[in-house]
């Protein structure tokens, strides 16, 4: 006795049937699966806390501000926002004051160096950038996802000249609706 398997590959493939056209001519309806629902119109522009420190290392400031922005009254509570400025903050202060020295130490050798002394800097710049994306995904998991709102460090134009700087975006994640029939 032989049984006919069908072809592993083709095992978790979810084909649809297609229906014959009616002879009427009407269009057949449009079906919008869950991945692909749009997000609503209605939700706010993200918030961008600016960095607020005296001191900029390639667009990265050393501290951002923790005044609370009244868009997100009733989303967080202004203890929970101001902690977790804090530890960005904390990281910025822990890590830039090493970023400076080198600066400072690469920029007087550049002219011997042909600017690879400069190479340290940028190193120590892009590791202290991972570190905040780190501390705010921890963030965004332990409590900010379960608020409907996504932190995350961006890079933005300055508003006062052409200059790059790294703000947190603070985005308002959408709320899909679950019970919609299909």
């Amino acid at each position: 006795m032989s049984v006919l398997l069908p072809n592993m590959a083709d095992f978790d493939t979810i084909y649809e049937l297609e229906e014959e056209e009616e002879e009427g001519g009407e269009e057949p309806e449009t079906v919008v699966r869950s991945q692909e629902l749009p997000r609503p119109r209605d939700a706010p522009e993200p918030v961008a806390v600016r960095g607020a420190g005296h001191i900029t290392v390639f667009g990265l400031s050393n501290k951002f501000d923790t005044e609370f922005p009244s868009v997100l009254t009733g989303k967080v509570a202004p203890e929970e926002f101001k902690t977790s400025i804090s530890r960005v903050n904390a990281c910025l202060k822990k890590n830039l004051p090493i970023s400076v020295k080198w600066l400072l130490c690469g920029c007087l050798c550049c002219c011997c160096t042909l600017g690879c002394s400069l190479w340290p800097v940028v190193c120590l710049n892009k590791r202290t950038r991972r570190s905040i994306q780190k501390l705010l995904e921890w963030e965004n998991n332990r409590l900010y996802h379960k608020l409907g709102l996504h932190w995350k460090l961006s890079k933005r134009k300055c508003e006062t000249s052409n200059m790059m700087e790294y703000v947190i975006l603070i985005e308002f994640l959408p709320k899909y609706p679950i019970f919609r029939p299909d």
